[in-house]
């Protein structure tokens, strides 16, 4: 990814390649650490098997670095800043992958206490950092600290909801990358000028945010749903309440963004004719992708059967 990261050879494209390179290889060290230290006190090498609490609570902090967790989120903003758009997609869903599955992997080892204010926290700031950026990048960089926040918050009751929450997240997020790497949107501005140009297109992002933002009846409801209801099964309501109401943070950002999208237009001095059909095709992984994330809410029974 250091390559894909850094190809522009701006400087802020470097700087964003070191810091991602920095980050990385710390945390890395200290899943290796939290291992030898299990060894050293149980002979123990299996990670999936880690029963001294330091190494259950210096994995948890590597693996939330690796992911970008609160308090260990500062680098992911930044990294995503200095990347091109389509290196920003990988960064937030496919790199995502890799720490998640060692997540997944030792879960029953971590120390829950800790993934839930870690969770918290993440929801809290996710939100409250992405209410005054005008940077798409930035937005869409704390709304991924936001949402693994609730994917941390469940996985030591439902390791399956994390993956769910993941696939979902993952399917809306890349469409609203690929929307907006196809209007060439980096900032707030922009998108404001974007609607002339491709309104059916513009339309259908409105849609995406308003789902990853969680409203029903679209697809984004589905994993907060089922989240809440789990949690409030192991009797942790309180927690439940708490991350609710935080995600309504995020909500606010999301609804800027769809503003900008698609009710506001900038001020003309001359009347023009809005440019309705537009004379380059849209891909079609962006018509499959924005169905998928606005419509699979009426299929969460068969989903959470699976």
């Amino acid at each position: 990814i250091l390559p894909l990261i850094s190809k522009s050879h701006h400087p802020r494209a470097i700087e964003a390649a070191t810091k991602y390179f920095l980050t990385q290889a710390a945390a890395s060290t200290l899943v290796l650490f939290s291992s030898m230290t299990n060894a050293w006190y149980t002979g123990q090498w299996d990670i999936t098997q880690l029963t001294h609490p330091t190494s259950c609570l210096v994995l948890t902090s590597a693996i939330a670095m690796k992911l970008g967790l609160a308090p260990f989120h500062f680098w992911f903003p930044e990294v995503l800043q200095g990347s091109p758009l389509t290196t920003g997609l990988l960064l937030s869903t496919i790199m995502k992958l890799p720490p998640l599955t060692l997540l997944l992997m030792t879960s029953h080892s971590l120390n829950p206490t800790l993934l839930t204010c870690m969770a918290i926290l993440s929801a809290a700031l996710g939100g409250w950092m992405g209410l005054n950026q005008t940077q798409t990048r930035k937005i869409l960089a704390f709304s991924s600290i936001s949402h693994l926040g609730w994917m941390a918050i469940i996985i030591s009751y439902s390791p399956k909801l994390t993956l769910l929450n993941f696939y979902l997240y993952t399917l809306m997020t890349m469409t609203v990358f690929l929307v907006l790497n196809t209007n060439k949107v980096l900032k707030l501005s922009t998108l404001m000028t974007t609607w002339t140009k491709n309104p059916s297109l513009n339309a259908m992002l409105f849609l995406t945010l308003l789902s990853l933002a969680g409203l029903p009846p679209l697809t984004g409801f589905l994993p907060k749903w089922l989240i809440i209801q789990e949690l409030t099964k192991q009797s942790m309501a309180t927690m439940a309440t708490v991350i609710s109401l935080l995600s309504l943070l995020g909500l606010y950002f999301y609804l800027r963004l769809a503003y900008c999208a698609t009710i506001t237009l900038p001020p003309h001095t001359t009347n023009h004719m809005k440019q309705w059909h537009t004379h380059k095709s849209t891909n079609i992984s962006i018509a499959i992708l924005t169905i998928a994330s606005t419509t699979l809410l009426p299929l969460s029974p068969m989903l959470s059967s699976i």
